[in-house]
């Protein structure tokens, strides 16, 4: 029996994926949850459940190569690579933040973001700012940063930023305004489309048990 690999990202939705993960059947060992261990890959109380621990920005890729047959994802990494081989059927409601368009106070004092026409902005999601400035009539150059955005304007790599925030204040502590909500994010389960066909039985059943925790 082919055994089900399941792909959690590290970092901030750790602690409320572990509330509900630690209630099924197939609950993790609980060094997963350890931020100080090494290690990559884990067993559950279920023989046929692995998990493996990954970047959440590589938690889409993995399962949509099918390295592993499920996984949990932000709806903006979801959207972001857009994979035809994922299929995203359950809303966690966990890891609630936004993802907004961002420019340092300085600019906006001068300038109406309703003229804006060329711009460029730093951000680790590129599809998702061409796409959201094209609907405006904005061209974009995206600069593909994969973390600390809030320095690139400080740093006169740019003026502007799209980035996910929650409270905002990093945003302020670096001389940063929330202009516009791209999208509001939460975590999703995700499946991989072809695993799903030949494990239904076995990927359902999961799903199912997850569906009952979700609050």
């Amino acid at each position: 029996m082919s055994k089900i690999i399941i792909a959690i990202p590290r970092g901030r939705i750790i602690k409320e994926l572990k509330v509900i993960l630690m209630k099924t059947s197939f609950a993790p060992e609980s060094e997963m949850f350890d931020d100080k261990s090494r290690k990559l890959t884990f067993l559950s109380k279920n023989k046929n459940v692995n998990f493996i621990k990954v970047r959440a920005f590589d938690a889409c890729t993995f399962v949509a190569f099918g390295a592993a047959q499920i996984g949990i994802a932000g709806e903006d990494v979801i959207k972001e690579f857009d994979y035809s081989e994922l299929y995203a059927p359950l809303e966690l409601n966990i890891g609630h933040c936004r993802l907004s368009v961002a420019a340092l106070k300085t600019l906006l004092k001068k300038e109406d973001p309703e003229t804006w026409s060329n711009i460029r902005v730093a951000t680790k999601y590129p599809n998702i700012s061409k796409e959201y400035f094209a609907k405006k009539g904005v061209q974009v150059e995206a600069i593909k940063l994969n973390g600390s955005m809030e320095l690139a304007p400080s740093l006169n790599m740019c003026r502007r930023i799209v980035d996910l925030v929650s409270t905002g204040a990093t945003l302020k502590a670096n001389g940063l305004r929330e202009i516009d909500e791209i999208m509001k994010v939460q975590s999703k389960l995700i499946i991989n489309r072809s695993a799903f066909k030949t494990n239904n039985k076995k990927i359902q059943n999961i799903i199912d048990e997850i569906k009952l925790l979700v609050k």
